[in-house]
């Protein structure tokens, strides 16, 4: 099953190929195309993982942090459809 990327990165829009047996979510695969360094936010983000009491404050913390370091309009492709 093919899935893929669709991402705006400091006004550029990229498409690129991605694998659950490689990353966790989406943005770390946006990063890493990207070469971005996630070895501090990843610390950060299981922080507010382990108080919060469910996964919006995860998904929220996540989406803040990638819009400030440039990310914006994430989709996930999955067989061609956008979802």
């Amino acid at each position: 099953m093919a899935h893929l990327i669709t991402y705006t990165y400091k006004k550029q829009d990229k498409k690129i190929p991605f694998s659950y047996r490689q990353f966790h979510h989406i943005y770390e695969a946006a990063a890493a195309e990207e070469g971005i360094d996630l070895t501090q936010y990843l610390i950060m983000e299981k922080q507010v993982e382990d108080v919060s009491k469910g996964t919006k404050s995860v998904r929220e913390f996540r989406k803040n942090h990638f819009t400030k370091l440039g990310f914006t309009n994430m989709w996930f492709i999955k067989d061609g459809i956008e979802e």
